[in-house]
């Protein structure tokens, strides 16, 4: 009887010390949780001085990729997703796999260059710096001399989960990169999902940089990252007419208005149709821009193919298939009336670096 009294009794203390161990991790999840400011200044990054300024009537080339922090190499699923991994498979992996993204960007040749999910310092990404990577190799590959902004989304605190292998802390953002000068830069918060939910959407934003144009007006460039985890579809939205309504204020205001980056919609609105495998319940995030979102004097450029499409990312449910794989094009761009599109496409990678394939688009200023 005491033996059974003392197992019971020994029980009750693990039972209590996890509830404890419980009770303060959600106490150090909270009070870590912090929004980075609204209309924060983004510091101008450069390696030489930059002069030169963008045309009317004359073609550039805008691409935007969304790097993954490095771990998705065509083999890997993401847990979020439902598949297995948490983190990158090693340091080395991270470096290799931003590499052959920016392998991908780089063959097209742009005058500006967007990236999404660019971690600082992350355990999911083994604390490599991307955004060093990622000047590195523009600088010997892309643009002898540049100007470029980071705009941090998030720096979450540290995520107890997948017990065997916890994603961690993380600190990752959105990074523009063009050979032009930019005059100024600020981040805008965009509207997230409050309560505990908050804590799986993490922040969001987008970067607004400004960039003179010859003649005196501005080309205004957006890059934007918008939430895919949300149980509500309405922040989605929400973040999407922000966006726009900054937007049509510029172009109002006289200025040409450029966005490129993860908009996490399904942009061509079919999807499934369009790449041949249908969505499942797990993709239930993927979503049309419903009609009547984008206003008079904006609209949707969806990089797509007539004949040949291919789609912009990949569910990370599994390691990619394309037989079985759900694919759909949430990259994209978003222009004034006053831009005048030219071309627009996906760069096929097949998924080899990131659950993304970099996108472009040809562009003139009216």
């Amino acid at each position: 009887m005491k033996g059974i009294k003392k197992g019971v009794k020994a029980a009750l203390c693990v039972l209590l010390a996890l509830v404890i161990a419980l009770g303060g991790y959600l106490a150090y999840v909270l009070a870590a949780y912090y929004r980075v400011e609204d209309s924060q200044e983004c510091e101008i990054l450069f390696n030489a001085s930059v002069s030169a300024m963008p045309e009317t009537g004359k073609r550039y080339r805008i691409t935007s990729c969304n790097i993954g922090f490095g771990a998705y190499s065509a083999d890997y699923s993401f847990f979020m997703d439902g598949g297995k991994e948490s983190r990158a498979r090693s340091a080395d992996a991270v470096v290799s796999n931003t590499t052959g993204s920016l392998e991908a960007v780089g063959s097209c040749r742009p005058d500006i260059a967007l990236f999404q999910e660019v971690d600082v310092d992350g355990t999911r990404s083994h604390h490599v710096d991307q955004l060093s990577v990622i000047a590195s190799y523009v600088s010997a590959s892309m643009f002898p001399a540049y100007n470029a902004v980071f705009a941090q989304n998030y720096d979450s605190p540290y995520l107890f989960y997948p017990f065997t292998e916890p994603h961690g802390a993380n600190r990752s953002g959105i990074a523009t990169f063009t050979g032009f000068r930019i005059d100024s830069a600020v981040r805008r918060q965009l509207p997230i999902e409050t309560g505990l939910m908050k804590l799986v959407d993490l922040d969001r934003c987008y970067c607004v940089s400004r960039i003179p144009v010859e003649g005196g007006k501005e080309l205004v460039l957006y890059n934007l990252h918008l939430s895919a985890y949300t149980s509500d579809g309405a922040v989605a939205i929400r973040q999407l007419e922000l966006l726009l309504g900054d937007m049509k204020s510029e172009y109002e205001a006289g200025n040409y208005c450029v966005a490129g980056g993860d908009f996490n919609k399904d942009l061509p609105g079919n999807s499934g149709d369009l790449f041949g495998v249908p969505a499942n319940e797990s993709d239930a995030w993927a979503q049309p821009i419903p009609d009547g979102t984008i206003p008079e004097g904006l609209r949707l450029v969806v990089p797509l193919h007539e004949d040949a499409p291919v789609a912009s990312c990949r569910t990370a449910s599994e390691p990619y298939d394309i037989a079985t794989s759900f694919r759909i094009t949430v990259d994209g761009f978003v222009v004034s009336d006053n831009v005048t599109v030219l071309d627009s496409n996906v760069i096929d990678t097949q998924f080899q670096y990131s659950d993304h394939n970099p996108v472009y688009m040809d562009f003139l200023l009216d």
